[in-house]
């Protein structure tokens, strides 16, 4: 019996609808993608699309004082400290009117940049532009302003 081979064949009757097999294959493979899919997907924490803050950030259009955070479009905003104000006191007529700049953290889902905001002037960042809309109180001729007196308003435009 040398050199004789058996061969054995599968039954006819499994693969003689051959669309039937190649359902029953699909079938099969579309179960077993969704059962190692399955327990991948329910371990995934869902994390909003939003920037992270320390607490509650004031609303849109809020006057925030130092160390306040608010929104602005889609980041938040957050006066850290006064860099300069040179605005002209309200009780002063004067030539040139001065400038306030405010170091402030720009926060916006994956990523933080601290910028010297000057009042009235764009700031771009990422593609977006942000504007220290207004400032109060104005400075007077009788001294200077306490840093928690102040409050901003922030814009994106």
């Amino acid at each position: 019996m040398a050199g004789a081979h058996k061969t054995i064949a599968a039954p006819r009757h499994l693969f003689s609808d051959t669309k039937a097999a190649g359902a029953s294959t699909a079938g099969m493979k579309a179960y077993l993608a969704a059962a190692l899919i399955a327990p991948l997907t329910a371990a995934c924490a869902i994390i909003p699309d939003t920037p992270r803050g320390n607490g509650d950030a004031a609303s849109q259009g809020s006057a925030v004082a130092i160390g306040s955070p608010v929104w602005a479009g889609d980041a938040i905003l957050t006066p850290l400290a006064i860099i300069e104000d040179t605005r002209c006191p309200a009780d002063v007529q004067c030539f040139h009117g001065g400038e306030l700049t405010v170091s402030t953290r720009i926060a916006a889902t994956h990523w933080t940049q601290t910028a010297p905001l000057t009042l009235g002037d764009p700031y771009e960042v990422m593609g977006r532009t942000y504007v220290l809309a207004t400032a109060a109180p104005l400075p007077t001729a009788g001294g200077d302003i306490p840093a928690g007196d102040y409050r901003f308003v922030f814009e994106r435009q």
